[in-house]
């Protein structure tokens, strides 16, 4: 899809469906970066580029389409390019980029993509980047195929895989893990969001006892570590587009050192 080379180190953030939580955690590992784990007192502050190549269900306004999950990003990591380079592909209807793309007769633009990607390696000491959807979601009108699978592996950076806690997961998971796998891409790990304990005292979440197996079985089943779990908070605390999220999520994700799991960007090559 794109050829791009890319200097700093990275992670690529996917998840096993949409709505999944990926921004959320993004933006949690984003913020932990800059404010705490990122620096030490040789390095001081560090600048974390963030970015969401393509998007859709974007919102009209005075600037035009403008991206929620876009505004997310660029708050918490305090990133201070323009949101058209952070996302520099948006579409306004809710469905994957490829239909938006074709009802509307503006395909993906490859250069800018891979323009803006360069200009946040050439800004920032480190960079995340999410994907729209899952990993199967197409992307260019012109060729079905084409998916974000590809547009991971043309990056070349490690993947973080967000996925559900309740039933279901452990195929949604491994199916996502597989495919990576076998496209020969590199899986940093495993972030599970939406976990309820049996004393949240959440009386409005329905029981799912497959929740408490989950944690141990996802990483036994996908041969890779579970490097946070993220609970289940009230809905009106997580609002990252306005630079809400709880100290639960920012400290369930704060238990990684994130430093040690970005990577560089290389080549993928089936296994």
């Amino acid at each position: 899809m794109i050829e791009v080379r890319l200097t700093k180190p990275g992670l690529f953030i996917t998840g096993t469906d949409t709505e999944v939580g990926k921004t959320v955690v993004t933006c949690a590992i984003a913020w932990q970066l800059r404010t705490k784990q990122g620096r030490d007192h040789q390095q001081g502050q560090v600048h974390v580029g963030v970015s969401k190549p393509i998007s859709s269900g974007c919102r009209i306004d005075r600037e035009g389409l403008v991206n929620e999950d876009a505004e997310a990003l660029a708050h918490f990591a305090d990133c201070r390019l323009p949101l058209n380079v952070i996302n520099p592909i948006r579409y306004r209807a809710p469905v994957a980029p490829a239909v938006a793309a074709d009802q509307t007769s503006r395909p993906i633009d490859a250069d800018a993509i891979v323009q803006n990607l360069q200009e946040l390696d050439a800004a920032c000491d480190m960079l995340l980047i999410e994907g729209v959807g899952g990993l199967l979601v197409p992307l260019d009108a012109d060729d079905p195929q084409c998916t974000v699978l590809d547009l991971i592996r043309d990056v070349g950076y490690p993947v973080l895989v967000v996925t559900r806690a309740g039933l279901g997961t452990l195929n949604h998971t491994a199916l996502t893990v597989r495919t990576l796998r076998d496209a020969g891409c590199r899986v940093a790990g495993l972030v599970i969001n939406g976990f309820v304990t049996d004393s949240s005292g959440q009386s409005d979440v329905r029981p799912d006892v497959s929740m408490s197996t989950n944690r141990q079985w996802l990483p036994k089943i996908n041969r890779t570590p579970l490097l946070a779990t993220v609970p289940r908070c009230d809905p009106g605390q997580v609002m990252p587009h306005r630079g809400q999220l709880p100290p639960a999520v920012l400290d369930a994700v704060g238990m990684t050192f994130w430093p040690d799991v970005l990577g560089p960007a290389r080549a993928c090559t089936s296994r």
